[in-house]
């Protein structure tokens, strides 16, 4: 008999087979994973949303002026990753207020996200035009091409520092295919900035980052019948100003073995060894630029908070 393994398996098989282990932060998001995030964005210490807040308060009238069609015809505003909205809602708000015509396209592969959202935003802006998609970012947006007038597409947070450069490049030129030239793409990029206060959002003191690195495990345990015993990992993380790179890490406290039943396979741990389960990228902005050019892009503008933290970044296609 074949046993089907689902993504999360084979994803793990992959992980803890290579040297050195990892495992994608994409599989941090369950629903306790989802709640501790919540929680993170909530910490002193986690600037980045705080930042990208205040770039909507602050600039919210030059955004929606930076997305929208020149000539005021009606354009789709697309939302890769909608999550709860919250952030979007702003621009929303600005949007409406405006007489733009749009209609919101939230995209998430999340039916249930997506449900709970839609509900929302038709309870507080019932005005609002709301096309729903539950799909892949690729898929919703070659989809898309078909859709009369043009597009805005956001792609909030710091997402795009979760990808390795090459990665990077590649999911930017996926992204920048089917743009015309009259559509705008929207990218929140954490900057560089002092590395301890960098470190510290990553690593925070109440223990809150730990515990939503270690709820992977937690994950693990449940979903593949895995048998990590959680007295015996810590969380690490480090930032290193040369590449801009913050790096998170389970580490093993001991030499251990584990278990996973739905793999049937049985790992080896040394003592101090590491799973590396996150990357995120700080960037300058000439940096921004050149990643842009090479992805076939180009800056219209870019917006960032007082303290310069953050950088919400409008794009668009070379050709014009």
């Amino acid at each position: 008999m074949v046993t089907v393994l689902s993504d999360l398996a084979q994803h793990v098989a992959k992980g803890l087979r290579q040297t050195p282990k990892a495992i994608s932060s994409m599989y941090f998001y369950d629903d306790a994973g989802s709640r501790l995030f919540q929680q993170i964005m909530e910490l002193p210490e986690y600037y980045p949303t705080r930042a990208e807040f205040s770039i909507f308060r602050e600039h919210g009238a030059a955004i929606v002026a930076a997305l929208s069609p020149e000539a005021g015809e009606e354009f789709a505003l697309v939302e890769l990753g909608a999550g709860d909205g919250a952030k979007t809602k702003l621009l929303l708000h600005e949007l409406l207020e405006a007489g733009r015509p749009f209609t919101y396209v939230p995209v998430d592969i999340s039916e249930g996200a997506m449900t709970g959202l839609v509900a929302a935003l038709r309870q507080e802006l019932p005005e609002l035009q709301v096309a729903p998609a539950v799909s892949d970012y690729f898929t919703a947006l070659h989809q898309l091409r078909t859709r009369p007038g043009s597009k805005a597409v956001l792609f909030l947070g710091s997402n795009i520092g979760n990808f390795h450069p090459a990665e990077r490049l590649s999911f930017l030129s996926q992204l920048a295919a089917p743009l015309a030239p009259t559509d705008r793409l929207l990218i929140g990029f954490d900057l560089q900035k002092d590395p301890r206060r960098i470190r510290a959002a990553y690593d925070d003191a109440q223990g809150v980052t730990a515990a939503f690195n270690l709820n992977l495990l937690t994950r693990l345990n449940r979903e593949l019948g895995a048998d990590f015993d959680l007295a015996h990992w810590q969380h690490y993380t480090d930032y290193s100003p040369l590449n801009g790179a913050v790096r998170s890490f389970l580490v093993s406290t001991r030499a251990q073995q584990v278990h996973i039943e739905a793999l049937d396979e049985t790992f080896d741990f040394a003592a101090w060894e590491v799973i590396h389960t996150e990357n995120s990228y700080k960037f300058t902005l000439p940096q921004i630029e050149e990643l842009a050019a090479s992805a076939g892009l180009r800056v219209v503008t870019a917006f960032t908070d007082a303290e310069t933290d953050f950088a919400d970044v409008v794009l668009a296609t070379q050709a014009e």
